[in-house]
C-alpha cells in the first residue's frame, strides 16, 4: 500500500478492489461475474464493477454492483474514502452504486454499523446483503437494516432444484423480503432449471454463466412457461403489455413546468413525480391539477411552488400484475378511479403508465 498516497483514486483504490491480488478492504464483487438480468424482460439493470489496467475504476452505462465487507464499514468514514473517490474519478454517483455487504456482525457492532449504513444510504448509495440464509449476516440484522437487495448464497442456489432443503430457504428469503420491501438476487446461475425455480419462487433478479452475453453482446433469458388455464386467460395480459410512456417530472419541480408539459401535448393525462432513481413519488391528475391553476389567483398561489404539493400518492402497480387485478387496484380509491395507474419493475423505478379505459377494454374482450 505504499504506493496508494497521492494516488488514492487509482492505485490504492484498484488494489482495494482486487480481492484474488491481495485481501485489502474493498472489493470488486466476486458474487457479480456478469450483468445482473431481470428475468421477467430480460434487461440487464446493473453491472460488475471493473477496474480496468491502469487501476481506474471503469463507469458502466448502467449502475454497478460493489462489495463490501461490513468490517470495512466499521471502520469508519476514512476507510470508504477511497470507495467515494474512485467513484467521482469515474464520473458516477453514489445512487449509481448497489453495495453488497459481507461478513459477520457482532451484536456489540450494530449501532456503529447502523450508523455507518444509515450515512451511506444518506449519500445515495443503495445497499443489499449476501449470502443471506447462509452464512452472511444474521436475518434480525438484515430486517433492522431495510436493505434494498438481498443476495441468496450462490452454493445454495447451486443445490437449486434438486436439493428441497435449498430450495425451502431460498423461499423463505424470499418472503422475509416480501415482508421488509427488499429484492431478491439469485447469483452463480447455471441451468434453466434453476431459473424456473426461481422465478416459481418470486425471485426477479439473477446472474451466471447463463445469463452472460452471447457473442452479439446481447442477453438471453429462457422463456418462462406460458399458463393457459382457462382461470388465467381470464385475468387478461399483465399491465406491462398495456404500458405507454409516462411523462416525468423531478419531484422538486415547480407547477408551473408541470402546466408547461400539459400544456405541451393534449392527450397526456397525467405527469409523474420521481426521484432520482425514477422511483414515482407523486402523481399529477391533468384534470383535477389544472383545475387548481384554473380557479382564481390560481397561477400566483402555485406556479412557483412544488408541484408536489398539488399530487396524490402514486397508485403503482407491478408490470406482472393482471389486468383484472389492475383495476381491482384501480377501484380502491373511489375518488380517483380512473387516475392513471404508474407501472413499477423490480427495483420500484417507474416504467410507463397504464389507462384505466385500456384495461377495461382489454378485461371486456377477454370475457365477451
Amino acid at each position: 500500500m505504499g504506493n496508494c498516497s497521492g494516488n488514492v483514486g487509482k492505485f490504492c483504490f484498484a488494489g482495494l478492489l482486487r480481492p484474488l491480488i491481495r485481501p485489502h478492504a474493498l472489493y470488486v464483487s466476486s458474487l457479480l461475474t456478469s450483468p445482473l438480468v431481470d428475468l421477467d424482460t430480460g434487461a440487464v439493470i446493473a453491472h460488475p464493477a471493473v477496474v480496468d489496467s491502469s487501476g481506474t475504476l471503469r463507469a458502466a452505462p448502467l449502475p454497478m454492483v460493489l462489495e463490501l465487507p461490513i468490517r470495512v464499514v466499521l471502520s469508519g468514514a476514512g476507510a470508504l474514502a477511497p470507495l467515494h473517490e474512485a467513484l467521482r474519478r469515474a464520473g458516477r454517483h453514489p445512487r449509481e452504486a448497489i453495495l453488497l455487504l459481507t461478513g459477520p456482525c457482532q451484536e456489540q457492532e450494530r449501532p456503529p454499523l447502523k450508523a455507518g449504513l444509515d450515512g451511506l444510504r444518506t449519500i445515495g448509495y443503495l445497499l443489499g446483503f449476501a449470502d443471506v440464509g447462509s452464512e452472511g449476516a444474521s436475518l434480525e440484522l438484515v430486517t433492522n437494516s431495510s436493505p434494498y437487495l438481498l443476495a441468496l448464497n450462490p452454493d445454495l442456489v447451486a443445490r437449486i432444484p434438486g436439493d428441497h432443503r435449498a430450495t425451502a430457504v431460498a423461499r423463505s428469503v424470499v418472503t422475509l423480503a416480501r415482508g421488509i420491501g427488499s429484492h431478491v438476487m439469485a447469483p452463480g446461475v447455471e441451468r434453466e432449471a434453476q431459473v424456473a425455480v426461481a422465478r416459481g419462487l418470486g425471485v426477479r433478479l439473477a446472474h451466471g454463466p447463463l445469463l452472460a452475453p452471447g457473442p452479439d453482446g446481447k442477453v438471453r433469458v429462457p422463456l418462462p412457461l406460458l399458463d393457459e388455464s382457462p382461470d388465467t386467460i381470464m385475468l387478461g395480459p399483465r399491465v406491462q403489455e398495456l404500458l405507454i410512456p409516462a411523462v416525468t417530472l423531478p419531484e422538486a419541480a415547480k407547477a408551473e413546468e408541470a402546466v408547461a408539459a400539459f400544456g405541451h401535448e393534449p392527450t397526456i393525462t397525467s405527469v409523474i413525480l420521481v426521484d432520482e432513481f425514477q422511483r414515482p413519488k407523486g402523481s399529477l391528475d391533468r384534470s383535477r391539477f389544472l383545475l387548481s391553476f384554473a380557479a382564481r389567483f390560481g397561477h400566483a398561489l402555485h406556479g412557483s411552488k412544488p408541484a408536489q404539493r398539488l399530487a396524490d400518492p402514486p397508485r403503482t402497480v407491478p408490470r406482472t400484475t393482471p389486468a383484472i387485478a389492475a383495476m381491482q387496484a384501480a377501484g380502491r380509491d373511489s375518488a380517483r378511479v380512473y387516475d392513471d395507474l404508474v407501472v413499477t419493475d423490480e427495483l420500484n423505478r417507474c416504467l410507463g403508465i397504464v389507462r384505466v379505459s385500456d384495461l377495461i377494454r382489454q378485461v371486456a374482450s377477454v370475457r365477451s
